[in-house]
């Protein structure tokens, strides 16, 4: 099976999104069908050797929509602002015809204030002229937002009725209305002229314009973390021609094992590693860290990142899509295309929900028709039903927080992958950690030096020779390391060798000639005792341990403040297990737990009834990682394991673990208060607008403040949801 997102064009509300799914998902060979309202995509696995993506694209084109072309982030991004452009110019001027409109319509009704009025439209004087001035007014209303009648009546002819259908047909039916009483006034029926609804049109169109101009600015706003990783990256690159000349080229025209110059202040264009020239990157845009990294020949470079200070030169290794860059913004794209379990009921009630009301608007209207005998009456319910229960609000509430809230970790170096991962991470009981690499800092490095002399650069000398990890940690704190000879390695006791004449042995207690009950002491505090002899007699020891990160301890105790238990899995003995869960803070300790093992712990866990997250390096925890309910992967940011994980920190520092958590406990509770307006704004509109309050001596709903109330409720949940941009760790 393959992965797709395809961007959609021409849908207008969640039931849109709800008929393209419906569309795809009928296909033999398609799966995982998931459509974004929000971010006007469709994501779907599918089978090539049963299926061929022109017909997933000529599905969607039957149901009414259309297929877009994949588009860059500035191609995106003006697509977007030429929309909103549009939309706003329409509303311009459709309010310049519905304001007058309006106020023609509703001056003369006003008895309590006498308000300046055009004698020669006097409707009682004038009712032919005043019905064809408002005609006038009204097409111009009507012209800008042909698109309601287009799509909506078309959607409803292939009985999948959206919102446009319902505000096609509320609109339709009072201009309609208020044709049939033009003539009946030309006829010499002047009474007519009191049952003119012209307005409503004029004014439901203008305000939902407004509603769809604020909504695209919003939505717009929902993905501008995305937008901003896609910008990032440099649009031309320096190449080094094999005779030393320089040329700038288009970043598209790179190719693998190019060599690229980067000048001091220049961004990297694309990944690769340093063969010449010294530098400190500025890596913070994929990393977090804001302390520029120092670059070597050798070490690796990544797109979009800044050279700080020297001129470097690299060999391209990652192009395109396989850069680091790409991979992450990929990433962050699937999440945003993703669902959450939480917005399943939305959907489904998304897909049903306008067929429905208009049932309801139909009875409800022919209800009224029937007790009063009141044509407009009726119509006026009819009318304000199907303009007020419009689902926008609805088929935002999840996606548009789904957004903010991948996008807001993504700027805080939290990928997360999909909304389902989103709301899982909050229900998160049980927090288990390996140890090596991801508590500790995964390299052995000196921590103590009992005894008198220069022993590290004694042992250091000898070490050299070695290539045992703990003696590289020797090596890597030595300043001043002498010549060696006659280098010997003994097996399960040491190494020795002669440093300038004298016979230096590095190893156990026995081996050295030293007491067990330092290396003991030692042991017990999670250190590895190397003790030194010269000449067989003992000069001291020292002592290895891979250290704790910095951020540990504070970050477990940060997941405790939150409620969650942690435990630490480790193939280590139990003493030295022990010794670090004491350093942080560390309850529970699953030692001596071979790497194949641990995803069977991580099952145990599950088995008592608690949700668990494993936190790892995602390569050797892979296992682990799959088999939890949430897998956490650590890393650089660069080399992450994006398969095996559901989240991925981009950095080492596991504070951002409960950052992870707390964000995702924010972001459903975003969408939690978005789905509750939602849903309250229909469950108590649609009664009110159906004449409820009228039945009891209230007033009855205009479909004019039906229309507001609909716009209203969707720009105030997607408002809620770019609260989320305000988020703190």
């Amino acid at each position: 099976m393959q992965t797709q997102i395809l961007p959609v064009g021409g849908m207008t509300c969640a039931a849109c999104a709800a008929r393209v799914r419906k569309a795809i998902s009928k296909l033999d060979g398609t799966d995982n069908v998931v459509v974004n309202f929000a971010t006007e995509k469709a994501s779907f696995s599918y089978n090539p050797d049963i299926l061929r993506l022109s017909a997933v694209k000529e599905a969607v084109a039957k149901a009414g929509y259309k297929i877009l072309d994949a588009a860059s982030a500035d191609e995106d991004k003006a697509r977007r602002e030429k929309a909103v452009r549009v939309l706003w110019t329409k509303f311009i001027i459709s309010a310049v015809f519905a304001l007058p409109l309006l106020y023609i319509a509703m001056a003369p009704m006003i008895k309590f204030v006498r308000l300046p009025f055009p004698w020669g439209l006097n409707p009682m004087t004038f009712p032919l002229l005043y019905a064809l001035v408002e005609i006038a007014l009204v097409v111009p209303c009507v012209a800008v937002g042909y698109k309601f009648y287009t799509v909506g009546f078309r959607a409803l002819f292939m009985r999948s009725p959206n919102m446009d259908s319902l505000i096609a047909v509320g609109t339709t039916a009072a201009v309609l209305y208020s044709l049939w009483n033009t003539f009946q006034i030309a006829a010499g029926s002047f009474g007519a002229v009191e049952s003119l609804y012209f307005e409503t049109a004029g004014v439901i169109i203008t305000l939902i314009l407004l509603g769809k101009s604020l909504e695209a600015r919003a939505k717009g706003r929902t993905s501008e973390a995305i937008k901003k990783l896609m910008g990032l990256q440099p649009k031309t690159a320096t190449i080094v021609d094999p005779d030393g000349a320089e040329r700038e080229i288009a970043i598209d025209d790179v190719e693998i094992n190019d060599v690229i110059l980067v000048k001091p202040g220049a961004k990297i264009p694309v990944d690769g590693v340093v063969i010449e020239g010294g530098s400190a990157v500025d890596e913070s845009m994929l990393t977090g860290e804001s302390i520029p990294v120092d670059k070597k020949e050798g070490d690796k470079v990544y797109a979009a990142t800044i050279n700080a200070n020297g001129a470097l030169k690299f060999r391209a290794e990652e192009i395109g899509a396989d850069t680091a860059l790409a991979r992450i913004v990929k990433l962050v794209e699937d999440a945003q295309s993703s669902k959450a379990p939480i917005a399943a009921l939305a959907d489904k009630v998304s897909g049903v929900f306008v067929p429905i009301v208009i049932v309801i608007a139909i009875i409800v209207g022919l209800a009224w028709f029937i007790g009063t005998r009141d044509l407009e009456h009726s119509l006026t319910i009819f009318v304000s039903i199907l303009v007020i229960a419009c689902p926008c609000a609805l088929g935002l509430a999840t996606p548009t927080a789904i957004m903010v809230g991948t996008g807001k970790g993504a700027e805080n170096g939290i990928l997360i992958k999909s909304g389902e991962a989103l709301e899982t991470a909050c229900k998160v009981e049980t927090m288990v950690f390996d140890k090596t690499g991801t508590i500790t800092e995964g390299k052995p490095k000196v921590t103590d030096v009992i005894g008198g002399g220069d022993l590290v650069n004694l042992a250091a000398s000898v070490e050299k020779l070695s290539e045992h990890p703990l003696g590289l940690a020797i090596v890597a704190a030595a300043t001043d390391i002498a010549e060696a000879t006659d280098f010997e390695s003994i097996t399960g006791m040491g190494v020795q060798a002669k440093v300038n004449g004298k016979l230096v042995k590095v190893g156990r207690a026995v081996y050295a000639n030293a007491d067990q009950s330092i290396g003991d002491r030692l042991a017990d505090e999670g250190k590895t005792p190397l003790f030194i002899s010269i000449d067989d007699i003992y000069a001291g020891v020292i002592a290895v341990a891979d250290t704790v990160k910095p951020s540990s301890a504070a970050a477990i105790e940060k997941l405790r403040g939150l409620g969650v238990s942690v435990a630490m899995i480790t193939g280590d003995n139990a003493k030295t297990a022990a010794a670090i869960a004491k350093q942080v803070g560390v309850d529970t300790v699953l030692a001596e737990v071979l790497p194949q093992d641990k995803a069977n712990e991580v099952k145990k866990l599950q088995a008592d009834g608690k949700r668990v997250a494993m936190v790892g390096d995602g390569i050797n925890d892979a296992p682990a990682l799959a088999q939890a309910d949430i897998g956490v992967a650590i890393g650089s940011g660069t080399d992450v394991a994006m398969e095996s994980a559901d989240i991925v920190l981009m950095r080492s520092d596991l504070n951002d673990v409960p950052t992870a958590l707390k964000l995702s406990k924010s972001t459903i509770r975003n969408i939690k208060q978005n789905l509750f307006w939602a849903f309250g704004y229909n469950v108590v509109g649609i009664p009110i607008a159906a004449g409820a309050l009228y039945l009891f001596g209230g007033p009855l709903l205009n479909p004019i403040f039906a229309a507001a109330a609909m716009s209203l409720s969707s720009v105030s949940v997607l408002t809620n949801a770019l609260r989320l941009k305000t988020f703190r760790a």
